[in-house]
């Protein structure tokens, strides 16, 4: 399984739903304040998720190049 191309998308994909978001906001501020601020919410919480996947992957190609060392 190709797990850093994957999490990249997700992080991607997060950042342009923080971006849409944040645009629906600057052209109708008070036009669906709460629904764009969770939003915003759940695109932090989805990039940081995907960090931490790649972060783990990371760690575990790390730990396995150690072993075969």
């Amino acid at each position: 399984m190709q797990v850093m191309p994957i999490a990249a998308g997700g992080m991607m994909n997060a950042q342009s739903r923080f971006v849409a978001s944040a645009r629906r906001t600057a052209t109708a501020p008070l036009d669906n304040l709460a629904v764009e601020a969770v939003e915003r919410i759940q695109a932090k919480t989805a990039f940081a998720a995907n960090a931490a996947v790649i972060r783990t992957a990371d760690d575990m190609s790390g730990t396995l190049l150690d072993m075969l060392a």
